[in-house]
This record gives C-alpha cells, structure tokens and sequence, in this order.
C-alpha cells in the first residue's frame, strides 16, 4: 500500500507535494506527542529565546518534516547538481564544498561521512556517487515495517549500498571500509551503550562507531549538512576533513573525535535550529 503510495506521489509535481507536507504538518505536529518533547529539549538547548521565538522554531520544524516527507517519493530527483560544469540547480554548492569535494573523489581511499537530522538528512549521501564514489549509508529502520522497507528500496536506488542497523552492522562498516568505499552515518540520535558528550552544555549519548573505525582504518572523517533555501531548494557543505584528537601513541582518540563530532553537529543547529528534528529525545 505504501509502495503504491509513493509511486502515485511521484506523479506530482515535487514542489507541490512538498508544499503540501507542510501545510499538513504545520498543523497536525503541534498536537503530536513529540511536539511536547520538541519543546522541551528547545527550552533546554535554548533558554534565553523567549517562548515565542521557540514556538515559531517548532512550528519552522514541522514544515520542514512535512517537507521531507514529501520529497521522499522524489528521492532520485533531489540532486540536480551538475558535477561536470559545476552548475547548480536544486542544490547549489560554496567553493570549500566543491574543493572539499574534489579532494574526496582524487581519494580513492575508504572514507567515513557523518551527517545530522538536518533540512533533508538525505542529501548529504547523495554527493558521494555525483562524484563518481561508492557509498554505504548506515541507518536506523523506522518502526513501521512498510515504511522501512520503501525507504531502504528509494535509497538503494541512489546510493550503492544500505546498511540497517543490526547486529552484523559494524562487519558490514569494515568490509565497505576494506574495498575503500565511503560509509555514511548520522550521529546526532541517543545511543543506550555510547559514550558521554556535552551537547548544548548537557550530556548526552551518542554511538561511538564512526570514531572507532576511524581509529581503526585511520581513515578521515568529513561532516555533510543540506541547508534548506526556499522550498525544496538546498545548499550543500561539505566540510574539510577533521582533524582528530590522537593519544600518546599517535592513534585517534575516539572520546575526543566524538565530541569534536558532536560539537561540529551543534554548530550546525545553533545556525539553523529550525531545520533540526528535536522530537528525537537527545537528553536522557
């Protein structure tokens, strides 16, 4: 059912189902449970905004989620960039992203991408094969079975590989990893066995796995974000690598990388908080 959903969706134009996702979610949001946790973790992350200026942040939320939602049927059109004449048209690029870029593709070598729930969350893993890079995008199935399954047959349409998470997860990250493909993964969601980071001046959880195989690998680490513009418009960044914290025996440090990680992460919500999906519970 969800399937043909989406098929008949995409018979539309994406801007317009875009717009209708919302205009739908700027109105049934506000009365879901997670709107309550929304605004709570707002208050925390920022408690000198009146709540005025957090409401219009919350309600900037939900109408990027309808958005997304509606952009998902369309999920093979949202990169429109060309690579080869550097033109832009949906998405649209700074010279320290192409650089960043260019830098990435000349690589070859196995390469670690962290993203966050930002703007479409995902856009960021649709660079890798504009530039001609195998990518394996690690993600947390959704609680609906039909939901997830439509989602892993869109991704796996764009990108050459998807990882759901599981208990053969970290083999499958090392196997990609040894053939020097790329591997995505968003880390801004609470992870019960991570380890302790400050996030907005609060502790926090978060999984450890992408500083691990860094560490292992030796591998570099790049942050990606989208900036939504005007509509289902984007701006794409994709950082220069990091530059780890290392131990005494010259090895990545992986408490440390993870609070670089997550600082990067803050920086970004602080600029555009609400592009960020702040139902998920970050603080426990």
């Amino acid at each position: 059912m969800l399937s043909w959903l989406l098929r008949a969706v995409r018979r539309f134009d994406l801007d317009r189902t875009a717009d209708l996702g919302a205009r739908l979610m700027r109105r049934l949001g506000p009365r879901l449970r997670g709107h309550r946790v929304a605004r709570a973790q707002l208050a925390m992350a920022f408690p000198a905004k009146s709540e005025v200026e957090r409401e219009q942040i919350l309600a900037d939320m939900w109408d990027n989620l309808g958005r997304v939602a509606g952009e998902y049927p369309h999920f093979d059109r949202l990169w429109d960039y060309d690579w080869a004449t550097k033109t832009p048209g949906r998405i649209t690029m700074d010279e320290a992203s192409i650089g960043a870029l260019t830098r990435l593709r000349a690589e070859g070598c196995g390469a670690l991408m962290f993203a966050a729930h930002l703007a479409n969350w995902e856009i960021p893993a649709l660079a890798a094969p504009a530039i001609g890079r195998e990518i394996a995008l690690v993600f947390r199935a959704p609680r609906y079975a039909a939901f997830a399954t439509a989602l892993s047959k869109a991704r796996e349409q764009e990108v050459a590989a998807v990882i759901p998470a599981g208990p053969d997860t970290q083999f499958r990250i090392r196997e990609y990893l040894r053939r020097n493909w790329m591997v995505g993964l968003l880390i801004d969601q609470h992870s019960d066995r991570g380890i302790d980071v400050e996030f907005f001046g609060r502790t926090c959880k978060v999984n450890p796995m992408i500083a691990r195989f860094a560490r292992l690998f030796d591998c570099p680490i790049y942050g990606a974000r989208a900036i939504r513009l005007e509509g289902s418009r984007f701006r794409f960044e994709l950082n220069d690598p990091l530059t780890p914290p290392r131990d005494a025996e010259g090895k990545i440090d992986i408490a440390g990388t993870m609070q670089l990680i997550t600082t990067t992460i803050e920086g970004w919500v602080r600029e555009h908080p609400e592009q960020w999906l702040w139902i998920h519970r970050r603080w426990r």
